[in-house]
């Protein structure tokens, strides 16, 4: 199948931007820059001053006008050099004309052909059916004349140009005339096609490629596929290179069931600025007879005397927009909450003092067969810190922070109060650190005031509370060591004791509103933390407990590499637990459940991860997480875990939801082409959901990939991936998509290497990316 267009630029996917690096910053006031000597500064001299230098078997004629040299001739400029069996040199006009194996190189840029006139002054000349070679972008030419105009300017006359670098090259462009311009980074090929396996694919009167590997403005290479939610998928991008540190990449997309959809994506880069601008429209969409659209934008920026802001903005038409309308290997189906956030903050000089404001809101993207209740929006947040370590021997810090909190309506009610809460928290330690050993005793005291509107949900509860609460705590720890063997390599084995009190004496908090707290996920790091519950602190749990822990390790002897570690921490409560979130159970026992965990690299390919929870009174796991990955060899490797975690109590919504989950991933070679790549998570839940709407979860797939990899030579590889992805907890969508990756010219078809990356652990391309090309490639 042959694809005509009015202008397509084959090569800007290779240099598009979009996909690959941001834009090069311009240069501001801002911007540090180095000061030199001027007298290690270069001065380029004119082309008609640049002495030349002349080496041959046997040289004849006058130094001061015509020479000739024959046998290995060569003239060299510190900008060029020309080789020939035969050179006649006019010095006075610059005129080198090269008989019997013509070589020109200049700025990485080799040319061979039989003959050739160069006048190396005004850097123009012909040369006879030329060969070319270009370092910037490892592309080869083949033309029966080449007309050379500049420095940078050239015209070639019934041309072949591939840039694969195989003896035999898979893909190449034919054309009438090419033109290049090594400034404007462009060639432009009329009447050209683009040939794969000799087959023409794609065909253009006008047709644009960049001659180096930096961004270039044109058409991109076609993406397409098809989806179960919007049919037939495909699309052109455009790519605009505005500026060195601004681009953009505008996207007309086509739905078959669904409609044409224009997007865009915004880039700009400054000395103290960044961001990224996402938009599309689909005006009318067949399938709801509505507009879709989404914006999302992201910016960073440097203000003066310490200050800064930032903002990260999204928002969607509706609550399906992207169980419908998504990217592969995006899976953005399973986004419920939408950021809304803008930030203006401040640092001292010093470090020691810090502030912020900022609104956080959310839109909460609903399912309607399992239903969430939206969260508190920030309106805003003012937060200050300050914080002086190693001050005589203490660190001293000190967090105040208030905060207006509204929470949307649900379904017209509802679900919580509004209110104000402000609070401070000023702690200070000694932290005593030596070889072997430490100990650090902290004090802090968090003092909390709140101003609540109850919408009368909570009749007879005080609009304004407070509440003032002590935190006392003591770390301490060994570390031991000693010479060892693992696995018959010599190791270094270390036993690492920890000892963690707390006490945080009971206030009572049962009437106190909670707006951003929940109750954390009891693991390594959070045994020794100062609450059991995390975010916004709307309740502080009283303790008097004891957490102790055990870790060991085996370091490689010679490179310090951790071959294995095993851990177990276990908290001994010497009070009940008295203050809970709500609808939480309090905590009775005297011990809290086991964490242990391990890890092992058992060989160099063989790698092993466990981390479980253990509950010693009803002997049973709280949660657990088995992994394994195994990778024999380049192109291959195979992953499997299982995932589990209790199921909340019924009716609480603030902890993360059961799992009960295996997952499988793969890259395996079939054979020295051929390459199978996979991943299935399965899910064997089988209960109800902790939704508002107390869904029933049945055993599912929630997510399967399968693709094949061809790998044709050094210069393509052709790629086709399946993927089926939950969108709603009834609702799955399908996608099937192809792509043609031509080494050095871009892709057709959509890229699925965001998918695989991050769907199979230690997944690796087929065919490496090609290194960027220098003026320096080679040397004459």
């Amino acid at each position: 199948m042959i694809l005509s267009a009015v202008s397509v630029a084959a090569g800007a996917v290779q240099a598009q931007g979009s996909q690959g690096s941001a834009p090069a910053a311009s240069s501001t006031s801002a911007t540090p820059v180095l000061r030199t000597s001027p007298g290690l500064r270069i001065h380029r001299l004119p082309d008609d001053s640049i002495p030349a230098f002349m080496e041959a078997d046997s040289i004849d004629g006058d130094p001061d006008s015509d020479l000739t040299l024959t046998g290995n001739a060569q003239v060299r400029r510190i900008d060029s050099v020309i080789k020939g069996d035969r050179i006649n040199y006019r010095k006075d006009t610059g005129e080198v004309d090269v008989q019997g194996s013509a070589r020109m190189m200049r700025d990485g840029t080799l040319v061979i052909g039989p003959n050739a006139k160069f006048n190396v002054d005004k850097s123009s000349g012909e040369i006879e059916k030329p060969n070319f070679w270009m370092g910037a972008n490892g592309g080869f030419a083949v033309a029966e004349h080449a007309d050379i105009f500049s420095r940078s300017q050239m015209r070639l006359h019934t041309v072949t140009y591939s840039g694969c670098a195989c003896e035999t090259p898979s893909w190449y462009i034919k054309a009438n005339t090419v033109d290049i311009d090594f400034d404007e980074n462009e060639g432009v090929a009329r009447s050209g096609v683009l040939y794969f396996k000799d087959v023409p694919i794609l065909a253009s009167p006008y047709m644009t490629f960049p001659v180096k590997r930096e961004r270039k403005s044109g058409f991109l290479m076609p993406t397409y596929g098809t989806t179960s939610q919007g049919g037939f998928d495909f699309s052109i991008p455009y790519y605009l290179n505005l500026a060195p540190n601004y681009d953009m990449t505008v996207q007309p997309r086509y739905f078959s069931k669904r409609g044409l959809q224009l997007g865009g994506e915004f880039r700009y880069l400054g000395g103290s600025y960044s961001g990224i601008l996402d938009g599309t429209y689909l005006p009318n969409d067949k399938l709801t007879d509505s507009d879709r659209w989404m914006y999302w934008w992201r910016h960073q920026q440097i203000l003066p005397y310490g200050f800064y802001a930032d903002w990260d903005v999204a928002k969607v038409s509706d609550d399906n927009y992207f169980r419908d309308i998504s990217q592969l290997g995006l899976n953005q189906a399973s986004t419920t909450y939408l950021p809304q956030r803008a930030r203006v903050g401040w640092s001292s000089a010093s470090g020691y003092w810090s502030g912020y404001a900022q609104v956080y809101k959310y839109q909460t993207l609903q399912d309607p067969d399992a239903p969430l209740a939206p969260p508190y929006d920030k309106e805003p947040e003012l937060s200050f810190r300050g914080a002086r370590y190693d001050w005589g021997g203490f660190d001293v810090d000190w967090t105040s922070t208030a905060v207006r909190f509204r929470r949307s309506l649900f379904e017209g009610q509802r679900l919580g109060p509004d209110g104000n809460r402000f609070q401070t928290y000023p702690t200070v330690s000694y932290p005593i650190v030596k070889p072997g050993w430490f100990i650090i005793p902290k004090a802090g005291v968090n003092y909390t005031q709140y101003d609540t509107d109850w919408y009368n949900l909570s009749p007879g509860t005080p609009r304004s509370q407070s509440r003032t609460v002590p935190i006392l705590s003591l770390d301490s720890g060994l570390v031991f060591e000693r010479d060892t063997t693992l696995f018959g390599k010599a190791s270094t084995q270390t036993l690492e004791p920890r000892l963690y009190y707390l006490y945080v004496p009971y206030r009572d908090q049962s009437k106190l509103p909670v707006f951003d707290t929940a109750l954390a996920d009891f693991s390594f790091s959070q045994a020794f933390e100062e609450n059991i519950y995390t975010g916004g602190w709307d309740r502080i749990a009283n303790a008097n407990q004891l957490t102790a822990a055990l870790t060991t390790r085996w370091l490689d002897a010679n490179t310090g590499f951790e071959r294995m570690s095993l851990g177990v921490a276990q908290r001994l409560y010497f009070a009940d637990q008295k203050v809970t979130l709500p609808y939480e159970t309090p905590r009775e026992n005297v011990r809290s459940d086991f964490l242990l965990g391990a890890s092992a690299a058992l060989t160099d390919t063989l790698s092993t991860d466990i981390a479980a929870q253990y509950n010693p009174y009803d002997s049973n796991w709280s949660r657990g997480l088995i992994s394994a990955r195994w990778s024999p060899q380049r192109l291959t490797t195979v992953a499997v875990s299982y995932r589990y975690q209790r199921d909340p109590q019924p009716g609480v919504q603030y902890q993360a939801q059961g799992q009960n989950q295996v997952s499988l991933a793969m890259q395996w070679p079939f054979s020295k082409r051929w390459y199978g790549v996979g991943r299935v998570d399965y899910s064997l839940r089988s209960g109800p959901s902790s939704t508002l709407a107390g869904t029933m979860d049945s055993p599912r797939v929630t997510q399967a990939i399968a693709g094949l990899e061809y790998k044709g030579d050094c210069c393509w590889v052709g790629r086709m991936v399946y993927q089926r992805y939950a969108v709603s907890a009834t609702d799955a969508n399908s996608a099937l998509f192809f792509q043609l990756e031509l080494t050095g010219l871009g892709s057709l078809g959509t890229d699925p290497m965001n998918l695989l990356n991050r769907s199979i652990p230690g997944y690796t391309r087929v065919t490496p990316p090609v290194p960027t090309g220098t003026t320096f490639e080679r040397y004459e």
